[in-house]
Parts: structure tokens; sequence; C-alpha cells
């Protein structure tokens, strides 16, 4: 991963942005030069991932995911998983302070390790703002 920008996900299997895994997958595929994504699966929001790991990974494979993915994690609330309270507080991120709010937000993290940008979970994988800041 050292050298690479690194976007990190949570993901759901049965959620109405589940689709985003292809757009995921494809960024993956043309970038992985230059690009790591991790998806963390989550069931924080709406019990849209209720199984376990096992679940998850067979799930994706109708989708070909090929990019990581880690145990299941916490997001929200007073279990939430050292990276997501890295990526969501400005006190130790040095960047911004956010919420997630749904499946399939998007952080990117340059390859000196520094947060760079947020996207929401209704933003496409293909979009020209995540596109623009992989190239940068």
């Amino acid at each position: 991963m050292k050298g690479k920008k690194i976007m990190f996900v949570n993901t759901a299997s049965y959620c109405v942005n589940t689709p985003q895994y292809t757009g995921l997958e494809n960024l993956y595929n043309k970038y992985k030069d230059r690009l790591i994504i991790i998806g963390f699966p989550c069931n924080d929001f709406g019990n849209q991932e209720p199984g376990g790991i096992d679940d998850v990974k067979e799930f994706c494979e109708g989708y070909n995911i090929t990019f990581p993915l880690s145990q299941k994690i916490a997001i929200l609330g007073q279990g939430i998983h050292p990276i997501y309270k890295w990526l969501t507080t400005k006190e130790l991120n040095g960047k911004f302070s956010s919420t997630v709010d749904w499946n399939f937000q998007k952080y990117l993290v340059d390859k000196e390790g520094t947060l760079v940008a947020k996207f929401e979970n209704y933003t496409s994988p293909q979009d020209s703002s995540i596109i623009k800041e992989i190239e940068k």
C-alpha cells in the first residue's frame, strides 16, 4: 500500500447503494497502480449488513470484488473502529471532522497518509470529483 492513495468505504450488502460495488471494482482495476480501495462491511445503517464476514464475502463474489474487505466493523457510537474515529475526527486526522451518514460513504487518503477528501454515499465511484482526486 505504500506510495498509493487509499479509499475507505463502509459497505453493506442490502443497501440501495450496493450496486456501487461494481463502480468501486472498476475504479480499483483502473487505478490499482496508484489506489487501494478497502471496503469496511458495516451493519450500522438499517441492518443492511446482517450476516458475518463469510456471508459478506460470498455476496461480493457476485460483484467479482477483488479489492480488500475488512472484518465487519462499527463506524458509529461507542464501538467505533479506530480508523473511522481517525477519518471522522479533525483532532486526529488534522483536516476535518465529518459524520458517516449512510453506507458507501468514501474517504480518500493521499500517499503520504493525509486525509484529502470525503465523498457522500450517493456519489458514484466514477464521479469526476473522485477521479480528479485520484489523478492528482
